[in-house]
């Protein structure tokens, strides 16, 4: 008889309440930091990301891990960082080195971390044992036990197979993070350029069924959804067309490796203001169509639009994602418009 999966147990009301808020922070840019850097890491403390993780796996050679833990462990003790949101990528479960890397980064600077970026997710078992080694190590450092989230990365067929499994395998889930070049290398795709589409692949675009499972995954399960990076730093062209992409089906982000995608990163995930000024527009025109005052009638013509509930959610995620960028609306536009549409 096949003994039941082991379920993590249900949060505490603080911690659901931390979750909830972790996964409610803006990640337009997450910055990917090698731990075995103090350069870099130094760097990375003033840049105007939302997110900045450190790395203890692929960035870092086997040889430098140990050391790679202290650099981390240093850095997260001995200052701030602008990023509002801060992780550190642990090792797969693959590698002998998960559990360390837990234990003594979490164990050590725990209260200044948000979340653990767990990679080559490959089932909502390994999600689950990161839960348990997380709640061991904040119970015998005194932390708050399941403060800390978990960003499961997706960077393998089977983890694509499994990714409703894994994104409801843990109360501390709070994103889904595409890992394209493993992801690449596991299904055998003809490319040794990640970001860009294989060659003799037109027209179309070879990852969207992917870029489609994990934005459907996570925003079934309410979580967020995050592009890999786009490895050649230095092409601006190529980073935003690869970031537009993924914007446009709706991700809420993508990874950074280079100050110079910054700003592009955070300005290709955050609304145009025209786009802002006329989500809030509909809002409004909405909100006062279904009141009582407005008639309460449930659509309202915008223009030559005609808006429903369907119109207003989808201008609710247009706004909130304005908000958490900090936009205002502009002093050009308008925020009241008539039964016709007609700005007032």
């Amino acid at each position: 008889m096949t003994a039941a999966p082991h379920a993590t147990p249900a949060p505490s009301e603080d911690a659901a309440a931390a979750i909830s808020a972790l996964r409610a922070r803006p990640r337009r840019t997450v910055l990917a930091v090698p731990g075995s850097s103090t350069k870099m890491i130094d760097k990375a403390r003033g840049l105007p990301v939302d997110e900045v993780f450190l790395d203890l796996e692929d960035a870092v050679a086997g040889p430098a891990k140990e050391d790679a833990r202290q650099n981390v462990v240093a850095a997260l003790n001995g200052g701030d960082f602008s990023a509002p949101t801060v992780v550190v990528r642990v090792n797969a479960w693959d590698t002998e080195y998960t559990v360390r890397d837990v234990t003594e980064v979490v164990g050590q600077a725990g209260a200044r971390i948000d979340a653990l970026l767990l990679p080559k997710a490959r089932s909502a078992a390994e999600v689950v044992a990161l839960d348990l080694v997380l709640t061991q190590v904040e119970k015998a450092a005194g932390l708050p036990v399941g403060h800390i989230g978990i960003e499961p990365q997706i960077e393998d067929a089977l983890g694509l197979t499994n990714i409703n499994q894994i994104a409801t395998a843990s109360p501390r889930v709070v994103t889904l993070v595409f890992g394209p070049a493993d992801f690449m290398a596991s299904i055998g795709m003809r490319t040794l350029t990640v970001g860009e589409q294989p060659e003799g692949y037109a027209p179309g675009d070879a990852y969207h069924h992917v870029l489609m499972a994990i934005l459907v995954a996570a925003r079934a399960h309410g979580l967020q959804a995050i592009d890999g990076p786009y490895l050649k730093v230095r092409d601006e062209e190529g980073f935003r067309r690869a970031a537009a992409r993924t914007a446009a089906l709706g991700f809420d982000g993508k990874w950074v490796l280079h100050p110079a995608q910054v700003d592009a990163g955070n300005e290709v995930f955050s609304p145009r203001q025209e786009e802002f000024d006329k989500a809030e527009a509909i809002l409004a025109a909405y909100a006062r169509s279904t009141s009582v005052e407005g008639g309460a009638r449930g659509a309202v013509m915008f223009g030559d639009e005609m808006l429903d509930e369907a119109s207003r959610k989808m201008a609710l995620v247009v706004s909130a994602r304005g908000r958490a960028a900090g936009m205002d609306i502009s002093d050009q536009a308008g925020t009241e418009t008539d039964s016709e549409g007609r700005r007032e």
